[in-house]
């Protein structure tokens, strides 16, 4: 029979559980058991679910305290030498010392997981790096779950995907040149699980996703040459993108089966089934594990039966495109979702329904399912007949948009002279990135204003008056540029999303970003459009506070794409750009009101890009398109900024020039200024503010090491155009660690200020 089978669960818990265990135990260390437990807790019903659900193959070390590539990291002893960590088994103090930081020892890198709003932490390599199996994590969870009577297939992050997402300091060196010593660690694990009674292992390779060098596929051949017969038979999974020119590399190695995503390349399926070996296992990723629509079950039966048809049915499986990490995790919290909207949708939990009904149609007919395909045919015609998706003004007024109105009317050079004389800024200019810190007392009003139990009115008042102590602190620091500090806003993508057409919002539907990070996207289902101004009250009430210029604060175009569970009966280049349009609007009313510094944050601008660089150039261009399509209105003293984070930017250097934003603000403090190496490969001519301050850190930076931090940065760009910045947005901080941080980055300014001047 054709097996239903999942790549991963969502591991936070359907009303956030981990994230408040997690937290909890940050806030008192020595109370582990309680973290430990909750994660337990969360283990057992994530199996369960998934069993209950019909499911044949379940995983196991999909959950993660933190990230999965971490976890990876731990388990094969990689810990980087300034944690103290002597050898042998990996604690959790560790594990969470390498992610955070501590006093002494900054946090590793973190960066983006391919296209995703998911981040992890970077393994860090150098020569002579010696491995060794640090850590039982992932037989631990497989005897717990065979405990519970769940027989799992455990999932481990491939050694090649491992390496290559890592980074060396060192100059010349190839990390690839540690496999051998990392496969042999991994064979033990692999023989471990054997031994604990696995007869299957998830391997996940997204790399083989991506284009391959001749020293990468060499390095598959032989890791997975190495790793034959040392333990369970391997399902090999590829996602967020197609094999394309790997197809045969990955149909050759030794390995029991084959995952492919039929959702992000439908195409590749013909190449496949011809690639194969005669007795692999092919397992179809049919239902999205990245959006939040209900599959439509006739188109996504297709391949299935398709592939059935060429194989057999013993050796297909159906699965989602991808681990459900990146989906929510039950629809059937959303009690005050719009039914008919709700009727469109499925999360983790009932994408799991969709996958076994999908599986026991290729194994039984579809007459057996005759029910379930039917209410998912009507589901998905409701929707592509709605009056709701489709509003003709949004159509007309994208149809009369002219390449004139993404340009601006000076270049660079002549905007920048009329900034200065306008603004009169010192050298060195200091500012945020917008938001500040989101107290428990914050988050409590605006709940209380939700529920109605706090009228508009003392509402505004709370918030004015948080407006404007944060005025007068940041005025008391000395900060050049001011924000207002963004406490009525619950998101920087939701917030926006809320105040615009064609949006839809859901009060479980939370995903992880990073560690207990986690956001909560909104549902584009409809052409977007802004009714009525979005910010301009709050930027306006803080300029009215101060004589210092203030920063207008907008999330833009891309991001808010990347950001949001998108509708994907059009293109998204379509979506972005009625984004763009309503963005645009913000950005003349905020002008016409007095805000001459305008900030457009696009941090997913390079997250969008595709996997494959044959792709690139067209994302590029509509992108870039809607960035200045929202920026361009302005006048030439108006300064437009924008910011972008956790990222790699080497790649896409010519395309945010072409943004020809008059600042950008990047996050480069983890990587010690090494982001900027970019910057200046490229000669970006434009301003630039480098990130001095790791705010996904609870340590307080001194302000001589963001003064050493700025002087790197001073010896590859022109002091003249150099900001003084944190890396991040201040939400998730306290507010003492905030004025400590805040006022060694004033000092660190200061102090070079004082040296430039002689």
């Amino acid at each position: 029979m054709t097996r239903s089978a999942n790549l991963g669960f969502p591991r936070i818990g359907a009303r956030r559980e981990l994230k408040r265990a997690t937290e909890a135990f940050w806030a008192n260390p020595r109370d582990r058991s309680a973290l430990e437990h909750t994660a337990a807790d969360l283990r057992a019903a994530n199996w369960a679910t998934q069993r209950d659900a019909g499911v044949d193959v379940v995983p196991s070390n999909d959950f993660s305290f933190y990230d999965q590539v971490l976890d990876m990291t731990a388990a094969l002893g990689a810990v980087p030498p300034r944690f103290g960590h002597a050898g042998g088994p990996v604690g959790i103090d560790t594990y969470f010392a390498m992610a955070r930081g501590t006093a002494a020892a900054p946090a590793m890198e973190m960066t983006k997981w391919f296209d995703t709003n998911y981040h992890y932490i970077v393994p860090e390599f150098h020569r002579g790096q010696r491995f060794e199996p640090a850590g039982t994590k992932a037989v631990d969870e497989f005897r717990e779950a065979a405990a519970l009577g769940v027989h799992t297939r455990p999932v481990l992050l491939g050694p090649v995907t491992w390496l290559r997402l890592g980074k060396s300091k060192e100059p010349g060196f190839d990390a690839l040149e540690l496999l051998d010593d990392v496969v042999a660690v991994y064979g033990e694990l692999l023989a471990r699980l054997s031994d604990a009674g696995a007869d299957w292992v998830q391997i996940d390779e997204p790399m083989l996703a991506l284009d391959l060098d001749a020293a990468e596929r060499e390095a598959y051949a032989r890791a997975y040459a190495a790793l034959a017969g040392t333990g369970p038979a391997v399902m090999l999974a590829s996602y967020f993108e197609g094999l394309r020119d790997n197809t045969e590399l990955a149909a050759a190695l030794p390995v029991a089966g084959l995952h492919v995503d039929l959702i992000r390349a439908p195409d590749q399926l013909e190449p496949v089934l011809n690639a194969v070996g005669r007795d692999t296992v092919l397992s179809l990723g049919v239902v999205d594990g990245r959006n939040v629509w209900r599959a439509d079950l006739d188109a996504a039966l297709a391949p299935v039966e398709t592939a059935v048809a060429r194989l057999g049915a013993e050796r297909v499986e159906v699965a989602p495109s991808c681990s459900l990490l990146h989906s929510p995790v039950d629809l059937d919290l959303e009690t005050d979702l719009d039914p008919e909207l709700k009727s469109w949708m499925a999360f983790a939990k009932q994408k799991l329904h969709e996958v076994a009904t999908l599986a026991r149609a290729a194994g039984e007919g579809r007459e057996a399912v005759a029910e379930q395909l039917a209410a998912g045919r009507e589901a998905v015609a409701s929707r592509r007949r709605s009056p709701r998706i489709h509003k003709p003004a949004v159509a007309e007024r994208l149809a009369a948009v002219t390449p004139e109105d993404a340009r601006r009317a000076s270049p660079y050079e002549e905007r920048r002279a009329a900034q200065r004389a306008h603004l009169d800024l010192p050298p060195f200019p200091t500012t945020t990135i917008g938001s500040f810190p989101q107290t428990t007392e914050v988050r409590q009003k605006r709940a209380a204003f939700r529920r109605g139990d706090l009228d508009r009115a003392a509402y505004e008042r709370f918030l004015e008056a948080a407006t404007e102590r944060t005025v007068r602190l940041q005025e008391e620091l000395g900060l050049d540029v001011l924000v207002h500090g963004e406490f009525e806003r619950n998101d920087m993508v939701e917030y926006f999303g809320e105040r615009l057409d064609g949006f839809a919002f859901t009060r479980h539907g939370w995903v992880q970003s990073f560690g207990s990070r986690y956001v909560k996207p909104p549902v584009i289902f409809g052409d977007v459009a802004r009714p009525a101004p979005m910010t301009v009250r709050w930027s306006a009430y803080a300029r009215s506070l101060t004589d210092k210029p203030v920063k207008g604060m907008l999330t833009g175009p891309v991001t808010i794409l990347q950001w949001s569970f998108v509708r994907d009966d059009v293109a998204r280049a379509e979506v972005c750009r009625q984004l763009a349009l309503a963005i645009r609007d913000e950005v003349g009313d905020l002008e016409a009101a007095g805000v001459r510094l305008i900030q457009i944050d696009e941090p997913a601008l390079r997250e969008g890009l595709p996997l494959r660089r044959a792709d690139r150039d067209a994302y590029l261009a509509w992108a870039v398109e809607c960035f200045r399509l929202a920026s361009a209105g302005v006048a030439d003293a108006t300064q437009i900024h924008t910011h972008m984070c956790y990222a790699e930017f080497n790649d896409i250097m010519p395309a945010i020039a072409a943004l020809d934003a008059d600042v950008i603000s990047i996050e480069t403090s983890r990587s010690a200024m090494e982001l900027l190496d970019g910057f200046v490969d490229f000669e970006y001519p434009n301003e630039i503010g480098p990130g001095v301050w790791d705010i996904h850190s609870p340590r307080v930076p001194a302000a001589d090491e963001m003064r050493r931090l700025l002087e790197k940065a001073v010896r590859v760009l022109p002091r003249e155009r150099l900001w003084v910045n944190p890396d991040c947005g201040l939400k998730t901080r306290g507010w003492p660690e905030v004025e400590a941080s805040l006022a060694h980055m004033v000092e660190a300014a200061r102090t070079l200020r004082r040296e430039a001047a002689g």
